[in-house]
């Protein structure tokens, strides 16, 4: 059975969301238009405050406790988990910041925006079932919710470019 420990699940929702972060920010600095990249940028700023939520979730795991692994007794959560670090679910290795080229149009770039949301989402719920925290568990039920608003306003906003 494939295990993951508290904290490693806490350093990949850091690095989801630094990826979120680079890949919003990229695709502002390409934009010609001020209002698309403003709304790029203030997403790349609450994917920043998302990476700090996890760090900090992560800090109050006990340095002295042993780091237990997750409860996930058929191992499904486990398996998904690796699936995704791996990259066969969604490559959380690679800096989705490097797919823009800088010529996408901002329908283009809402439409992958949308689609790095939606894996995120999919990371995160399962990271809720894993880690026994309420409180965090909370936390992370507030930042699906932002998640799922990015991807309502990014939609919001593709469609109003047709």
């Amino acid at each position: 059975m494939i295990s993951f420990n508290a904290r490693e699940v806490y350093e990949m929702a850091e690095q989801i969301e630094r990826n979120g972060s680079a890949f919003y920010r990229k695709a502002a600095e390409a934009t010609g238009a001020e209002a698309v990249r403003g709304f790029l940028l203030d997403l790349a700023a609450m994917e920043d405050d998302h990476e700090r939520t996890f760090a900090s979730m992560k800090a109050k795991l006990a340095d002295a406790e042993p780091l237990d692994t997750v409860y996930d007794p058929h191992g499904d959560g486990a398996r998904y988990l690796r699936a995704f670090v791996e990259g066969k679910i969604f490559d959380f290795t690679s800096d989705p910041a490097e797919r823009l080229t800088g010529t996408e149009a901002p329908a283009e770039v809402f439409a992958a925006a949308i689609e790095l949301e939606k894996d995120s989402i999919l990371y995160y719920l399962t990271m809720k079932k894993m880690v026994v925290d309420a409180a965090s568990r909370g936390r992370i039920d507030e930042i699906i919710e932002q998640e799922m608003g990015h991807i309502a306003t990014l939609s919001e906003k593709s469609a109003a470019l047709d």
